[in-house]
């Protein structure tokens, strides 16, 4: 088991392995302690690319936290995306002789279970390795089995990450608009649903009932007699990669097709459904020799409520017919947080957006160029949205990239608008939907019915004068001002009274035998009175265009 101090020096290893010696300075606990000299970096790759190496290096951890990070083009300049979605956990498998008390765990004897299990898996990534194995009345099994230690690693990693946060805000104070701590809490719930492959199994199954009245779409059974947390086994099948199109003409099968049925399939997921398959990678993508797409890897789903789907395809149907306005109102109904002073600004930038996809030859561009205008929009305006909002695009733009490999002339609007039209439309006259109109004219028609006990127990609080009133502090402040205002004008107009009356009485009795010295007091009163009344006048009126302004 890795301490956290090794991991620490391991850390530290690579990140001044590829030029990020300050990091580990200043990030690090006792990072000026270890001893490990600045390395200059490469100057032959750029900053981004030594960044997606040094993930790469760091481990399974670091890798599936890139991985998830590539899904938020609103937070990450274009060029770091494109590096971690680079990111591969390709790494040497175990030997099969570690990965044995695994399986027995859940199969005490394998002989009763396999009568063959293949010690060279078919496939190893960093939190499990898969093996080919056949059971004794002939299934062909994939057991999915996790890599030993790689949950205390992972255990180890997400303490250490929790304990970068607050040094990475106090190095880069900009950065904390982005909530770097929800971001590494999600992160964390996410890498341990991983770990968990009963979740996959559930997952997978979910997955298998949806889509069971699709064509040519598959997803593998799995067995649960032998499964548990750190295995799962399920149906091997064999298959060419999706991208592979050489392969797919090899089966005789047209790649036009497989692109339409497995877009079909992610719009049935997505918009109907509201599960699904969140890591549509090439190698994750089967096509079989009957032309059907098998669907593997259950870690990653996105989950989408009914209310949230409605506004989805809310969204796309704007940005597919320019409509700024319909964006901007499906953001605020994601709860996206827009200040009102970025608000025109964003709503131009996004029409300059929209404008140029819909004036490009469509045969030339496929849809996700505006989701990526979008979500670079939102980053430079650095508007945070929803996490299953940005998995959702970075499905829809994985799977358009296939699309468009599989069939150069493949078009989203043609595809997609005519689905979003009749999903909307179902959606509205759906019975959830009704329900809901339903219950909120039944409680409209029960808060109407309530204004008259209302407005009863509000007057009888107020006869009773047990009326409590709260005020801010800052509220107070400016009422307290504004009462030292006008005590002023009025202690202003009295003296000015005064001096007037005052002054008025000594020139009436002038006839009388009083010194020459009064009347002239009068008279500089009668001065001194004009004067304040005009500052007092002047004063009036430069407070009432302040508060105008």
């Amino acid at each position: 088991m890795v301490t956290r101090f090794q991991r620490y020096r391991q850390i530290a290893d690579v990140l001044v392995k590829y030029g990020f010696g300050i990091l580990v300075e200043e990030v690090i606990p006792g990072g000026k302690r270890l001893g490990l000299l600045h390395k200059a970096p490469d100057e032959k790759r750029s900053v981004y690319k030594r960044i997606r190496l040094a993930i790469e290096e760091l481990g399974p951890t670091y890798v599936k936290f890139g991985q998830i990070m590539s899904t938020r083009r609103e937070l990450l300049p274009p060029e770091l995306i494109e590096e971690l979605q680079r990111l591969q956990d390709q790494v040497p498998p175990v030997p099969y002789a570690e990965i044995r008390p695994m399986i027995m765990k859940y199969c005490p004897n394998l002989e009763e279970c396999f009568a063959i299990i293949e010690e060279e898996p078919v496939a190893a990534a960093s939190l499990s390795q898969v093996h080919r194995a056949v059971t004794n009345d002939g299934r062909i099994l994939a057991l999915k089995v996790q890599r030993p230690g790689i949950h205390d690693l992972i255990e180890t990693d997400l303490r250490i990450l929790q304990s970068f946060v607050p040094r990475v805000e106090s190095l880069f104070p900009d950065l904390r608009v982005y909530n770097l701590q929800g971001m590494v809490d999600e992160f964390s719930a996410q890498i341990r649903r991983e770990l968990d492959f009963t979740q996959d199994g559930l997952n997978a199954e979910r997955l298998k009932r949806n889509m069971r009245d699709v064509p040519c779409v598959t997803v593998p059974r799995i067995h649960w007699q032998i499964s548990g947390p750190c295995l799962l086994a399920m149906d091997y099948v064999e298959g060419v990669r999706i991208d592979d199109i050489t392969a797919i003409r090899a089966l005789g099968l047209f790649p036009e097709e497989v692109a339409e049925r497995g877009f079909h399939a992610y719009v049935q997921q997505i918009f109907v459904d509201g599960f699904f398959h969140g890591d549509p990678h090439p190698g994750n993508l089967l096509v079989t020799c009957q032309g059907e797409i098998v669907f593997l890897d259950y870690g990653i789903v996105g989950v989408l409520r009914p209310e949230r789907r409605r506004v989805f395809v809310d969204l796309l149907l704007a940005m597919t017919r320019t409509d700024v306005d319909g964006v901007i109102t499906a953001l605020k109904r994601l709860d996206v947080a827009i200040t009102p002073a970025n608000l025109d600004a964003l709503k131009n930038d996004l029409y300059v957006v929209l404008l140029d996809y819909r004036e490009m030859k469509l045969e030339r561009v496929n849809f996700a160029v505006a989701i990526r205008g979008l979500t670079d929009t939102l980053r430079r305006y650095r508007i945070r949205v929803p996490s299953t909002l940005m998995l959702m695009m970075k499905v829809i733009v994985m799977v358009l990239d296939i699309g468009t490999r599989l069939d150069p002339s493949f078009n989203f609007d043609q595809q997609i608008r005519p689905y979003l039209t009749d999903i909307a439309a179902q959606q509205r006259l759906s019975p959830d939907n009704v329900t809901g109109a339903v219950r909120s004219l039944v409680g409209a028609a029960e808060n109407l019915l309530a204004i008259p006990g209302n407005v009863n127990d509000t007057l009888k609080t107020l006869s009773e004068g047990t009326v409590t009133i709260e005020l801010d502090n800052r509220d107070l402040n400016v009422i307290v001002g504004v009462i030292d205002r006008i005590s002023d004008k009025i202690i202003i107009g009295l003296v000015v009274a005064a001096i007037v009356v005052g002054s008025s009485l000594i020139l009436r009795v002038a006839e009388l035998p009083i010194p020459g010295y009064v009347s002239i007091l009068a008279t500089v009163g009668y001065i001194l009175a004009v004067i304040l009344g005009f500052y007092a006048v002047y004063d009036a009126l430069r407070h009432s265009r302040t508060l105008r302004r």
